[in-house]
């Protein structure tokens, strides 16, 4: 066995598909007696969508979905503000909630197609006891692999108790949008489920109980308790703002909760674990294939980190303005801050930000440094572009992806060059149509490189630390 994962979450189970697409040999464990059923995480956004796509695991969640397209705030009883999440030139599609149950239930599908099954009942809390070459710790925030690898875990926590709930009720609200309630320092929200009137409960616990979530949802939103017909799931939780020391230690590396915790305004935790996950297989998956040295998995931090820690800061701000906590800062909430939502330029911000498709890396160590004008930049997340196959059929970047290597180029020997570093059977290639240089795409859909089948050579040798016999003139 060449890698252990730990944790079968979505990150874990997105990790151990990643790896299982590209032929790694793996074992997934986790501790718990079997597959969660509560809702958890909820927020499914369009880069989360793509991940799941490109691992062949997305299938029909969208549809199963509940989309949603505004989030309207409420000061007391009034509708100061619709942040209306309209579709933009990069944001095609609606983020939508749903249960992370469900998310998980497909990864593991897709996951049994490639071969493998999880094993339940195996908590890990000794890294040095397990037979594997690597270890990923997906365990979450209070990850046994991090604590066993010594990596610390430094940050606070923003509110001492939130409390979620899982309801039915049934309400004249609209259900493709979500509800928040602000009343002084208390916050309420109420999110659309899948399911008949099913809504999730959002708010600070105090001194609350949880039983009271009826008499709770009648206090905040001026609503009947009565609307409240059934309670299905109740929890209660911290939120820390926490980031890991390194995401790597020796043969150990960290992904999602395990590496980073942060508030859940703006449903960004699912969908940043995603990211780690794709990021990290296929680099872990050319170190197991010796096809390039171990320093690349450096890289997973360095270009990980920084979009967990702005997450991080962009959570914690979210959360400290919705709470308001002291009269001026309610005063500018309530009368300067929430008001400008409802401007077009703020709403196609905070759509492509919570989308998370602006995510780039070409800060990184693996973009090229080139200054070069046009988009993308190596880096970048590379946009659907319209290709043909080498039967001459067309067809569009996004659907070709298949956690693959893609290089979309007319120049043959380019093609032979990407082939030859990576491996035939990890890289598709595809024709342009009129106009498109060459492209290296990523497995997670960002662009390694651009140009000809000289700084192809240029950037696979550098990148990969090894050469291949592969002459550059043609």
């Amino acid at each position: 066995m060449s890698v252990l994962v730990v944790g079968a979450g979505p990150t874990g189970l997105a990790l151990a598909c990643g790896l299982r697409a590209a032929g790694v040999p793996i074992r997934i464990v986790d501790a718990a007696d079997g597959p969660a059923v509560t809702s958890r995480a909820l927020g499914l956004h369009p880069r989360g969508m793509e991940v799941l796509d490109r691992l062949g695991a997305l299938g029909d969640l969208p549809a199963r979905g509940m989309p949603v397209r505004a989030v309207a705030i409420y000061v007391g009883d009034r509708e100061v503000a619709r942040l209306r999440l309209r579709p933009t030139r990069l944001v095609t599609r609606p983020g939508v909630t749903m249960s992370q149950a469900s998310v998980e239930s497909a990864l593991r599908r897709r996951l049994a197609a490639l071969g493998t099954e999880v094993t339940w009942n195996r908590p890990v809390t000794d890294v040095t006891a397990e037979d594997a070459e690597w270890i990923v710790g997906c365990d979450g925030a209070h990850s046994g692999v991090r604590k066993s690898a010594g990596i610390g875990f430094p940050g606070v926590p923003l509110v001492e108790r939130f409390l979620i709930a899982d309801v039915r009720a049934a309400l004249a609200l609209p259900r493709d949008v979500v509800h928040t309630w602000l009343r002084g320092d208390e916050m309420f929200g109420l999110f659309p489920l899948p399911g008949t009137d099913m809504w999730r409960i959002l708010m600070p616990q105090g001194d609350r109980a949880p039983g009271e979530v009826s008499d709770l949802f009648a206090e905040c939103t001026g609503l009947p308790a009565s609307a409240i017909t059934e309670q299905m799931w109740t929890s209660t939780f911290r939120i820390h703002r926490r980031l890991a020391d390194t995401y790597r230690s020796g043969r150990v590396l960290l992904a999602g909760d395990a590496a980073h915790i942060h508030s859940p305004f703006g449903g960004q935790g699912m969908n940043t674990g995603l990211g780690d996950a794709e990021n990290l297989a296929w680099k872990l998956a050319l170190v197991v294939r010796h096809r390039c040295g171990t320093e690349l998995l450096d890289t997973y931090q360095a270009e990980r980190r920084p979009i967990a820690a702005q997450v991080l800061d962009n959570t914690s701000s979210l959360t400290h303005l919705m709470l308001g906590r002291g009269a001026v800062a309610r005063l500018l909430r309530d009368h300067v801050v929430v008001p400008l939502m409802d401007r077009p330029l703020t709403q196609r911000l905070i759509t492509e930000t919570s989308s998370q498709l602006r995510v780039s890396y070409r800060r990184g160590p693996l973009a090229d440094g080139r200054a070069v004008a046009r988009a993308p930049r190596p880096g970048d997340r590379v946009p659907d572009l319209s290709c043909r196959r080498a039967d001459g059929s067309p067809t569009r970047l996004h659907a070709e992806w298949g956690g693959r290597w893609v290089i979309v180029t007319a120049d043959d020997h380019a093609a032979r060059v990407a082939c030859t570093y990576l491996g035939a059977d990890a890289v598709t290639v595809l024709r342009p149509d009129a106009g498109v240089e060459t492209l290296l795409v990523r497995p997670d859909g960002h662009l390694a490189c651009r140009g000809d089948a000289r700084r192809m050579d240029a950037w696979l040798s550098g990148v990969l630390r090894a050469r291949a016999e592969v002459p550059v003139s043609s």
